[in-house]
């Protein structure tokens, strides 16, 4: 299992918009450049954040600001908006595990729970950290 770049990518957008809005108009290829990816996906990421409320995008050349604070956006926020998960299901169980087999016919009865659980377990701890956070820790590193 592993969550796409999308994530990180978005984190990534946020982070440098609010970083370098005093400064710079943040267009989808100032933030390319940052991230190193084509100005493309950084739109399309955009408009992912701005269904979600958590950008505002200015056609043309206008750029892109955060809706609203960075304290109020949280990583869960983020992965929301830009991961596709089926269902709000982080795990996809197979299809059709066998009814003749006794670990097939119980694997859902003994793993579903479980799987529940951990996926909450990460829902909580992505809800407790916020855009701000991670702008205190890299501000920290660029100061160095």
């Amino acid at each position: 299992m592993q969550i796409s770049s999308r994530f990180t990518i978005a984190v990534h957008i946020l982070i440098c918009i609010e970083t370098f809005k005093e400064d710079y108009k943040v267009t989808s290829d100032f933030l390319a450049s940052s991230v190193n990816v084509n100005a493309v996906v950084i739109r399309r990421l955009l408009q992912q954040l701005k269904r979600a409320g958590i950008v505002d995008v200015k056609r043309g050349s206008g750029g892109a600001v955060t809706a609203k604070p960075p304290g109020e956006i949280t990583l869960l926020d983020i992965y929301n908006a830009v991961e596709c998960v089926e269902e709000g299901k982080l795990f996809h169980f197979h299809e059709n595990p066998s009814q003749e087999c006794p670990v097939g016919k119980n694997i859902h009865a003994v793993l579903d729970d479980r799987l529940e659980q951990i996926q909450g377990a990460m829902e909580r701890e992505m809800k407790s950290i916020s855009i701000q956070d991670i702008m205190n820790d890299t501000k920290k590193l660029i100061e160095k």
